[in-house]
């Protein structure tokens, strides 16, 4: 069985990397039982460093809208390069609240 891609990335998910459930719809925004997609945990880490719950929520809540988002566009661009298990941590400090 081939390992599961990312949503945002494509990359394959290896069982040996981290990864991480994202609710299409924040939990805090009603999403709570809603629909969720396995991802890498760099990904999902970037959407959330990228956009606020309102956001993601509003205008975010599929694959499509978060690849077509310019700076998750521009970090998929960059991450597509790296292998599978690729780590580095996200900067923070750029979501708007």
């Amino acid at each position: 069985m081939s390992d599961p891609l990312c949503p945002l990335c494509a990359r394959p998910i290896p069982p040996d990397v981290p990864q991480s459930q994202h609710h299409l719809i924040p939990k805090l925004k009603g999403g709570k039982g809603g629909p969720t997609v396995l991802m890498h945990h760099i990904c999902h880490r970037e959407i959330h460093a990228t956009l606020t719950e309102g956001e993601l929520a509003r205008d975010y809540n599929t694959p499509e809208a978060l690849r077509a988002h310019p700076r998750l566009a521009k970090f998929v661009a960059w991450v597509a390069k790296r292998p599978s298990g690729f780590r580095s941590k996200v900067p923070g400090g750029k979501r708007k609240r």
